[in-house]
């Protein structure tokens, strides 16, 4: 198999699903680096846009680790590595939303951000891949130094258990367990009591 084709084959396991279609964009920095993604080029590069459908794809590794480059909100991260750069929704949780050029966003919305910043910007983790999402993004918990970030954010008061279909392979026991612990403390997002609203229906009342 020629290098060429191993690479786009190796790209598109990682980033499909089975039964999805996956867009993946290819581009070549100025310093001849061949670059893949499928969140598309940085920096407002030109970039090929490739479409591929596949039946299955393996998890990414437990062993492989990711820069982690952004951080969008406090349940969506940008990282690099295996010469990739791509988007990763923290599987499993639901922070509140920081709104938009329109909405104000939520209570704890930053902080959560803030939070999430600290425990792992620019810091290298490991990805355990669920598939992907609607957008496309890598739905995936993240560890660092062992820790499961994304519960994490659960334990502190800073995410709901995601109130939507998890994946079928997915064991949603822990985070339950862990939101019900902190919604007796009144931590975090909990201690806003009757106030508190669901960051679902947070996004169907304030539509992008």
């Amino acid at each position: 198999m020629r290098p060429a084709i191993q690479i786009l084959v190796t790209i598109f396991l990682v980033l499909s699903v089975s039964q999805a279609r996956c867009d993946v964009y290819r581009w070549t920095d100025e310093n001849g680096v061949r670059h893949f993604s499928n969140v598309g080029s940085p920096y407002g590069k030109k970039a090929t846009q490739m479409r591929e459908s596949v039946n299955s794809a393996p998890k990414i590794s437990d062993k492989s680790n990711f820069l982690v480059t952004k951080v969008f909100d406090g349940d969506t991260v940008q990282v690099q590595g295996q010469d990739l750069e791509f988007r990763v929704r923290m599987v499993a949780i639901d922070a509140p939303e920081t709104g938009g050029s329109k909405n104000k966003g939520q209570p704890y919305s930053q902080k959560a951000k803030k939070i999430l910043t600290q425990l792992i910007q620019g810091k290298k983790v490991r990805l355990k891949q669920y598939g992907t999402d609607r957008y496309n993004r890598i739905l995936a918990e993240i560890f660092s130094q062992d820790i499961n970030i994304n519960l994490a954010m659960v334990r502190q008061g800073l995410a709901e258990v995601y109130r939507g279909r998890l994946p079928e392979n997915f064991d949603p026991g822990p985070y339950k367990k862990a939101e019900a612990d902190v919604r007796r403390r009144r931590a975090g997002i909990w201690s806003l009591g009757k106030a508190y609203k669901s960051p679902k229906t947070w996004r169907k009342e304030n539509p992008r």
